[in-house]
């Protein structure tokens, strides 16, 4: 059979971009910054892990050596313990953005070639037209936040006024992002998908990528939890992509975790929701097990971002990468003759870096299955690359950007 599983590792970079400075981002490597600092002990936690960064299976797959591609150097520990088993390579990023939309698109063969609408890192952050009428359609008493935060912290911090006063948190940060913040109780779970709709068509004239839906619970005396109900609404593509193509040559698609939303549903196929890098990972296999011939899966593991990278944990983000290590093999089992699986990213976030906000960086491309080639593919010079090698495994129609490495 001749079919394809694309996993997206969120956030895990491999060194700064060419234009990183340009971003606040000169010196970012998340890969490479976790692997020191594990090597340093600055990555121990008790009871969760210890020493260096144990990543063997991908190593043996060159993600290491796609690092020193990057940057000039492997990560401590990251060099093969032997003869490499995949085809590996580095891929830079045209879009003018470090997020998860650029990030994915591009890779799926739709380089944005616009600037992202974003909000001032003032407070106020949003206009008050957006504002006054967000209220006005969604029957609101008023907003909190309407800044830029981090999202765990802005609900901890109001989390207890929103519940007393029924004003939902809105907040932002340097990505193109409005975010809606609500208990799932208090608020209502349904109330906000559809204040997020009604924000989705207001955001539209400011050329805002994504609105996301961020439901929590819990209460004031024990702290409150985001939950697994997020939902991203996001605006399509300008330009058909390679889950468009798919679906138009009538092959089997099937979407896991926030790709879906990503791509606002259109070529998405049969979208499935996880929660949690594992579950995700589960889903996608579970699914590829029984995918049809030309078939595609792609799955986003969004816990390396929001858990570890934008909180700046340096052992949460290493035994995540571990966790996903143990699990190589069982994904090299899953691919049949003819089957090829592609490990990429699609944008850095540092987790030894000032701030919480995404890096702009490198990303590693790690192709295998039964008959790759392993070694050097080299410099992607987009992450177009990743679709157009897809593509053409698949016998698909090429999209106007990208090149097949096969």
């Amino acid at each position: 059979m001749t079919r394809a599983l694309l996993i997206v590792l969120d956030s895990v970079g491999i060194g700064g971009a060419p234009d990183a400075a340009a971003y606040g981002d000169g010196g970012a490597d998340t890969l490479g910054h976790i692997a020191e600092a594990c090597a340093r002990r600055d990555g121990d936690r008790a009871g969760l892990r210890s020493g260096p960064l144990r990543l063997p299976h991908l190593a043996a797959l060159g993600i290491g050596l796609s690092a020193g591609e990057a940057t000039g150097r492997v990560p401590p520990g990251l060099a093969p313990a032997g003869p490499v088993l995949g085809a590996y390579g580095h891929a830079v990023e045209t879009a003018r953005g470090k997020d998860t939309v650029s990030g994915h698109w591009e890779i799926a063969g739709v380089p944005v070639d616009f600037d992202w609408g974003r909000f001032p890192a003032t407070e106020p952050s949003f206009p008050p037209a957006l504002t006054q009428a967000l209220i006005a359609e969604g029957r609101l008493p008023g907003l909190l936040g309407d800044r830029h935060a981090a999202g765990t912290a802005i609900i901890e911090e109001l989390g207890a006024e929103h519940v007393r006063s029924g004003k939902p948190i809105c907040y932002t940060s340097v990505d193109s992002v409005f975010q809606i913040a609500a208990h799932e109780e208090a608020f209502g779970l349904d109330r906000l998908y559809a204040l997020c709709a009604v924000a989705r068509r207001l955001c539209d004239p400011y050329r805002i990528g994504r609105v996301i839906a961020r439901p929590f619970l819990g209460d004031p005396a024990r702290g409150f939890a985001r939950t697994a109900n997020r939902r991203d609404y996001a605006t399509p593509p300008p330009a058909p992509s390679l889950l468009d193509r798919a679906a138009a040559a009538g092959r089997p698609v099937v979407s896991v975790g926030k790709i879906a939303d990503i791509f606002a549903h259109r070529g998405t196929g049969r979208a499935v929701k996880a929660a949690g890098n594992d579950a995700c990972l589960d889903a996608a296999l579970a699914a590829f097990r029984d995918l049809g011939e030309g078939g595609l899966v792609f799955v986003n593991l969004v816990d390396f971002d929001t858990e570890y990278g934008h909180r700046r944990d340096v052992p949460g983000y290493a035994a995540a990468l571990e966790r996903f290590d143990a699990r190589i093999p069982e994904i090299r089992a899953r691919l049949g003759p003819g089957d090829l699986c592609v490990i990429t990213a699609d944008h850095g976030n540092d987790p030894t870096f000032a701030g919480t906000d995404h890096t702009r960086e490198q990303v590693p491309v790690v192709s295998l299955g039964p008959q790759v080639r392993p070694g050097p593919i080299g410099r992607c010079e987009t992450f177009a690359d990743v679709g157009a090698t897809l593509a053409a495994h698949l016998g698909l129609p090429s999209g106007e950007r990208g090149r097949s490495w096969l």
